[in-house]
């Protein structure tokens, strides 16, 4: 069977769900409830969120099907994202050149009506679709329509926010290592900064002694500065505790 994925945009939709990190993660209620709804408001046995990768399409939520994916070369999905602005709507696959040899329908899960809302991410690539699927004729209202996009724009929002998650928490590793570092390179000039401030204090001493017998206002001047950098220094070394 044909698909319909080709064109030089191909490669930016793979890099694009790729960015998702979600292709073969676990199943997540959040999913599974709008295929749930999606179901119950179509009146289908069948309804999926699948994405497309350059091989198959994989079911992020399968409510009435048993498998997770299947090749790409059966998939209804790949035909409903070439056009990204509409629903895709087979009423009766039987009677359509492009299916009507696909082994879905000739035999399980045999689909024979098919809607499907392209999932479009904020940059207009198409990743997948939220379809509803039965095993015999049908025609959705457009009542029945909407709420499929509606859920569509749902499904949508919760791939950004897994994405947006996901960057928020690299984000957060990064800090926390550069904060580790941060501490261990402070707690390494530690040592400097106290044998800089004895060495000062030593000094001092030394200058006091000597203070008797030489200019006392010179001495006194020089006194007032070691005081002002030894003052620096200790504040220095208390900051990298």
């Amino acid at each position: 069977m044909h698909n319909d994925l080709a064109g030089e945009n191909e490669s930016g939709r793979l890099e694009a769900i790729k960015s998702y990190d979600i292709l073969d993660s676990l199943p997540e209620q959040e999913y599974d409830d709008i295929t749930r709804l999606a179901s119950e408001i179509c009146q289908t046995p069948i309804s999926l969120i699948s994405l497309l990768d350059d091989t198959r399409q994989w079911f992020k939520s399968n409510r009435g099907l048993q498998v997770r994916e299947t090749p790409i070369e059966y998939a209804f999905c790949s035909h409903a994202i070439s056009n990204p602005n509409e629903i895709f709507i087979v009423p009766d696959s039987r009677k359509d050149p492009r299916f009507s040899e696909n082994p879905l329908v000739t035999g399980e899960p045999y689909v024979i009506f098919y809607a499907g809302v392209p999932l479009v991410d904020r940059n207009g690539f198409p990743l997948g679709s939220l379809c509803v699927i039965d095993n015999d004729t049908k025609e959705l209202t457009e009542e029945q329509l909407l709420a499929l996009r509606v859920l569509a724009r749902h499904v949508v929002n919760l791939l950004e926010m897994r994405k947006s998650n996901k960057a928020l928490n690299t984000v957060k590793c990064l800090l926390e290592r550069h904060n580790e570092e941060l501490i261990l390179s402070t707690k390494q000039l530690r040592p400097s900064f106290i044998s800089v401030a004895d060495d000062l204090r030593n000094v001092k001493d030394q200058l006091l002694l000597y203070q008797k017998s030489r200019n006392e206002a010179l001495l006194e001047e020089l006194i007032s500065n070691i005081d002002s950098l030894q003052i620096r220094v200790e504040h220095a070394s208390n900051a990298a505790c």
